[in-house]
């Protein structure tokens, strides 16, 4: 009778396993979260440091096979602070993110754990900076209006709740004063599913 409940266990697992990451799958909803963005800058006279911001929008995701693709359209508010010797600047951009990322899942009964990686492009809509100190002595950040850079991420999933934890490395080149530099940042999100299918 033991052998046979193992079995049973063992078997109604496996279909839950089965059903997680063969079956095709699809999902749509919502999602919100923090992010810690900063600079990159390879310049000792320059100290930078980081400030939080948010981020809110939708996702899908479309699985089999144990993979999935997962787009996402979300406005980012990504805050950065940089001193010198001449005063300090902070500088928040808004802009409209799109991330493509492609990962895979592991784990049944409503739990499990992703991780996925993918390109992404931002369209600033919003840069506002304010400076402190003499105004002709400042150095902007030139922000550009289209940037690209690369997701790396893991999540788990628990019933209808997706916790993510994101690394976004920054590919476009921003100029700050004489010196180049890559915005790159960290996210923390809560993601709820309105459709899944």
């Amino acid at each position: 009778m033991k052998k046979f409940l193992l079995a049973l266990i063992f078997f109604a697992g496996s279909l839950g396993i089965a059903s997680a990451q063969i079956l095709p799958s699809f999902q749509f909803g919502i999602k919100g979260g923090v992010n810690d963005a900063g600079l990159n800058i390879d310049n000792p006279t320059f100290n930078n440091s980081t400030r939080i911001g948010y981020l809110g929008g939708f996702w899908a995701r479309i699985g089999a096979l144990g993979f999935n693709f997962q787009p996402e359209l979300y406005a980012t508010s990504k805050n950065v602070q940089i001193s010198d010797g001449n005063g300090e600047t902070r500088a928040q951009f808004t802009s409209i993110d799109v991330p493509l990322l492609f990962g895979g899942k592991v784990g049944a009964f409503g739990i499990g754990a992703r991780f996925y990686t993918g390109p992404l492009v931002s369209l600033a809509i919003n840069k506002d900076q304010s400076f402190s100190g003499a105004l002709n002595n400042a150095v902007t950040l030139n922000y550009k209006n289209q940037n690209f850079a690369w997701q790396f991420g893991t999540g788990l999933d628990i019933k209808n709740l997706s916790i993510d934890l994101r690394y976004e490395a920054g590919i476009t080149k921003q100029t700050y004063g004489n010196s180049q530099t890559r915005v790159s940042l960290f996210s923390l999100s809560l993601a709820v599913p309105l459709i899944k299918i």
